[in-house]
């Protein structure tokens, strides 16, 4: 036998098994093939047939597609099922979507029913919430993307998400997918690490997350503290705002730790040196210094120095001049100089002074003293009752009453 017959027969035969799997083709076959061609709106595959088979973008998969690229790339191996064959107008018609839907509904159950996360990626950002292709169109409500609030989603198509199954209904094509839940569960794992490592009087850096009205939330380590707004700062706060601003770095005293309830209550104050300690540099007996007064009571005016630091002047030592009440001089809010007359940083005491900052009044003039009279004298200098000596004026009782004792005689 020549090589040409033998040539000839081996393409019969190479032909024949070609012909016998046309013939076998038929609708809802599953083939294997390679992407070989991309259009925006479909793909073209090579199946071994033929003609190739070619997959509308609809059918590559289960969610919505502006392109065929966003699904398949050339020369990427791919399964599909045959929609339809029409070998006169050699259309061969397959489905990605068909047969990732049937193995992925088996995968989604495993999911389900286990509770574990998985990867997927965003196909597209509805009305609502994200769309992600699992086999099957996986939707994650805008509610269970986050822990936190978010307002514009339009940045999340292409993203990776870690995932779990929320709700499957096979029937209805149901799937939906939770991120929120994964992450809900690592915070928690987390939180409790974290709360476990801590210790109470531990001062460690933060970074602020949010405020409120009573305080502002400080994570550690992954972990919300709460810091009061009584803790924010040695002199009084108003609102957190005035102190701190949300992603500032500030350093934290653990005040207390409850895994329990979940609490961790931190102070930025406690954290910073105490206004008495750096007082006792700051401020010196002897020394006039600026304050404000603080509180008014019966007994003087407490004065601040600085943030924390308060001290007294007591009413003696409010003015030269004699005041029922410090009200009488003084009110609160008012900006006095005032010397310090002792510190004793230890007792967190001050002695203030504000008279002692202001120059004494001039002491008024003595009245001169008039001349003594001898009028008065002259008057009495023949009153045979009275006696004029150099000691002064006297009266004896014999004078006085001699004639009434002559009568007991």
């Amino acid at each position: 036998m020549s090589e040409e017959t033998k040539n000839q027969e081996t393409t019969e035969a190479v032909n024949q098994e070609e012909l016998d799997q046309f013939v076998s083709l038929k609708k809802g076959d599953t083939v294997k093939g390679t992407i070989v061609k991309l259009e925006d709106n479909q793909a073209y595959v090579s199946i071994g047939y033929k003609y190739d088979g070619v997959i509308p973008v609809r059918e590559l998969s289960s969610v919505h597609l502006d392109n065929a690229s966003e699904a398949v790339q050339v020369g990427q191996e791919v399964e599909c099922k045959v929609v339809s064959i029409d070998d006169e107008k050699e259309r061969l018609v397959l489905s990605k979507r068909a047969i990732d839907s049937e193995n992925a509904w088996d995968e989604l159950e495993k999911h389900f029913e286990a509770q574990d996360a998985f990867e997927v990626t965003v196909a597209d950002v509805v009305k609502g919430g994200l769309v992600a292709d699992v086999g099957a169109r996986g939707f994650i409500p805008a509610s269970m993307v986050e822990r936190h609030f978010v307002e514009d989603f339009s940045d999340y198509k292409g993203r990776t998400l870690r995932v779990k199954v929320k709700e499957l209904d096979r029937e209805n094509n149901k799937v939906i997918l939770s991120q929120k839940d994964v992450l809900e569960e690592e915070f928690e794992a987390n939180k409790q690490k974290v709360m476990g490592e801590l210790q109470e009087g531990q001062e460690i850096e933060g970074t602020v997350q949010r405020l409120t009205q009573f305080g502002a939330f400080v994570d550690v380590g992954g972990v919300d503290g709460l810091v009061h707004v009584s803790e924010m700062a040695w002199h009084h706060v108003d609102k957190p705002s005035d102190v701190v601003s949300e992603g500032d770095q500030v350093k934290v005293k653990v005040l207390k730790v409850d895994p329990e309830k979940g609490k961790i209550s931190l102070s930025i104050k406690a954290a910073q040196p105490g206004p008495w300690e750096s007082a006792a540099d700051k401020f010196h007996t002897g020394d006039v210094v600026t304050g404000e007064v603080k509180r008014l009571v019966t007994f003087g005016a407490f004065v601040e120095l600085a943030p924390g630091v308060e001290g007294l002047v007591h009413i003696s030592q409010i003015s030269h001049k004699h005041i029922g009440t410090p009200h009488e001089v003084l009110k609160e809010g008012q900006e006095v100089q005032v010397k310090i007359l002792d510190i004793n940083t230890a007792e967190k005491r001050v002695s203030l002074s504000i008279k002692e900052t202001e120059e004494a009044p001039a002491a008024a003039p003595r009245p001169e003293r008039a001349p003594k009279s001898n009028a008065h004298k002259d008057d009495l200098k023949d009153n045979p009752n009275v006696s004029l000596s150099n000691q002064g004026l006297s009266i004896t009782l014999g004078e006085r009453f001699g004639d009434k004792l002559s009568k007991f005689k």
